[in-house]
């Protein structure tokens, strides 16, 4: 049943505003709409949308990810944009800030305003 729906994905912001020019100049990403609940966006055919709400811790963890072609290019192109990408203890990261996965896949971790962690794959 629902392996033929389109997903939607969620986040949450204490500030809208900032996370829209996160989400919108930063990233790249078209506002859909903007209203006092949500920002919503258009990741490329998903929508996500980034509830604005008073209180939340976020996850420690990768909440929202992206499959990119080049990681390389594109860590730097986000990092030219002023994205800091995290290094995390126990994990080796190239130059770039990129983790090489026993998998093979390639993993850079960033957070949003919020300190949601989002995550560039290259599998």
């Amino acid at each position: 049943m629902l392996d033929e729906q389109k997903v939607i994905g969620f986040l949450a912001t204490r500030n809208g505003a900032q996370a829209r020019e996160f989400y919108e100049t930063t990233l790249g990403l078209k506002v859909v709409s903007d209203d006092d609940f949500a920002l919503a966006l258009d990741a490329n055919g998903t929508m996500l949308r980034v509830q604005k709400v008073a209180h939340f811790t976020p996850h420690p963890f990768t909440a929202l990810g992206w499959d990119v072609s080049n990681i390389a290019a594109a860590v730097d192109a986000l990092h030219a944009r002023g994205v800091t990408f995290e290094r995390f203890a126990g994990m080796s990261h190239d130059e770039h800030g990129i983790w090489h996965a026993p998998s093979g896949a390639q993993v850079a971790w960033f957070k949003d305003p919020d300190g949601n962690v989002l995550s560039l794959t290259q599998f």
